[in-house]
């Protein structure tokens, strides 16, 4: 066991005005299983490359081991396996390799294949288990789940599980829970650590948010009555001293020294009374600032008038002579929310693009209504560059619209001017989900939507398709998300 210690961490990208980080301070024992939590742009993955030495910052970072980063990146990738783990750990011991392919159930004959030929579940796994076998490293492990199917996902989090010293970044709850023993979370104006899976994290979360919520509104309505109590008590003692000059009715003269004794015991009430009232206003000043919006999202689709939206019957998808789904069925009617579901490389994508109008190969019958609109998002967001307006208008969608659905996403009003090839990973899906809600369309159909969305705007997306109940059919690997979501399951 040793610490990694970071003190008055501070980093701002160049020509950036707003740090990233600022005075950080916290430690971490190289023997956790650390998740690492926070919203899309908020530094995760810029705090992993400070780790690796990647940018200078000011403040200070001490470890007495070295960091290793997933996804390593692979240079030749048309090499062999065997000459890609050589690459990372030249001297790497064959038994201990066989020992964690074991336990990620993969063969020792992918590493006598192209590194490019193995599946993105094999690649992760390779790379996982040979980073694990290097001595006295602590692994930065980057959203490894991304692309990875079900039984991937369970099985990396079992692997996870029986490891230690490494921090987690991921966006899947369930996937989080299984493997991490503390969370380390980026919020809005600092960095904690707590004990625990993502799930208690987040329940100490909400309570924390619900106390400062309801402190914020007993102290908003005492700085409200201590206002209107100093003013009655300050006019008061005004009015008791401008008597002082004055007669009574009897024509006797007033006891000035008493009457102005009178005044200043008022004033210093309303002196008390208005440092208990700053003091109010002090503390609340202290609450809710890391309370993270989540505003509700609205969807309104287009009614569709018929029973069925499409039907597909016994469809096989051919990439040249290779079958990739064999006889696919099933249909889609209002309201019905299908997950589509099945290992990598099923045909779940090619499924729907061939719903969606790509010109693939089949045999089988696809019947949809002409006159029926769809909203597609891909897995792909590569193509996203330029800035959000001229986005909007070249897709003809409510500008507005689309920018007020990604401020609800956590989106800054900076963040409106960037170019957003500059975008996190997570912001570029937002982008693509965005614009979908703000097309009116008969059904949404989604690619793994969520790869790289944090939590919370996932826990955002749930309510709103929950609450609204629009026709979906879609692809995601996050199992919490599907559980909740679907009404209909479609396994291929």
């Amino acid at each position: 066991m040793s610490l990694i210690n970071v003190m008055n961490l501070t980093f701002a990208y160049e020509g950036s005005y707003d740090p990233i980080f600022e005075n950080v301070n916290f430690q971490i024992d190289t023997d956790w299983k650390l998740g690492f939590t926070g919203r899309n742009g908020r530094g995760k993955t810029t705090f992993l490359s400070l780790l690796l030495g990647k940018h200078e910052y000011s403040g200070h970072i001490s470890a007495q081991v070295g960091f290793e980063y997933f996804p390593f990146y692979v240079e030749r990738k048309e090499g062999l396996t065997y000459e890609v783990v050589e690459d990372i750990y030249p001297d790497y011991e064959h038994w201990q390799l066989m020992r964690e392919f074991s336990l990620l159930k993969i063969g020792e004959d992918v590493l006598y294949r192209p590194f490019e030929s193995l599946s993105s579940g094999e690649q992760t796994k390779v790379l996982l288990a040979t980073l694990f076998i290097k001595e006295n490293s602590f692994l930065l492990i980057d959203e490894p789940t991304n692309h990875l199917d079900l039984n991937a996902r369970k099985l990396v989090a079992h692997y996870l599980k029986s490891k230690s010293g490494y921090i987690l970044v991921s966006h899947d709850r369930a996937f989080l829970d299984h493997c991490v023993d503390h969370i380390l979370s980026i919020n809005k104006t600092n960095i904690e650590i707590q004990k625990g899976n993502f799930s208690s994290w987040w329940e100490n979360k909400r309570r924390q948010d619900q106390f400062e919520l309801a402190a914020d509104e007993r102290l908003r309505k005492d700085i409200k009555r201590l206002s209107a109590s100093a003013r009655r008590t300050g006019d008061w003692s005004h009015a008791v001293e401008k008597s002082k000059n004055g007669t009574r009715n009897s024509g006797s003269k007033i006891d000035k020294g008493y009457v102005g004794h009178k005044a200043a015991k008022m004033m210093k009430r309303s002196k008390s009374i208005e440092q208990r009232q700053q003091s109010a206003i002090e503390e609340k000043s202290k609450l809710l600032k890391n309370i993270e919006s989540s505003e509700s999202l609205e969807i309104v689709q287009l009614a569709f008038h018929k029973p069925q939206l499409a039907e597909l019957d016994a469809v096989s998808i051919y990439y040249g002579d290779k079958q990739v789904c064999p006889e696919v069925s099933f249909t889609i009617e209002p309201g019905e929310r299908i997950a589509l579901t099945g290992p990598n490389g099923s045909g779940k994508s090619s499924i729907l693009k061939l719903i969606c109008g790509e010109q693939l190969s089949h045999t089988g019958s696809l019947r949809k209504d002409s006159q029926l609109k769809i909203s597609y998002v891909s897995q792909d967001t590569s193509h996203l560059k330029g800035n959000l307006s001229d986005y909007a208008r070249e897709h003809g969608i409510d500008e507005s619209l689309f920018k007020s659905i990604l401020r609800k996403l956590d989106f800054s009003r900076a963040q409106f001017e960037k170019d957003m090839a500059s975008f996190s990973g997570g912001q570029k899906k937002k982008v693509l989900i965005a614009k979908s809600l703000s097309e009116r369309v008969h059904v949404h159909i989604w690619d793994e939507p969520l790869n790289f969305v944090d939590v919370i705007s996932r826990m955002q997306i749930e309510e709103l398709l929950l609450e609204h109940e629009p026709t979906i059919l879609f692809v995601e690997h996050d199992s919490e998300f599907c559980d909740n979501i679907a009404t209909k399951l479609v396994e291929l």
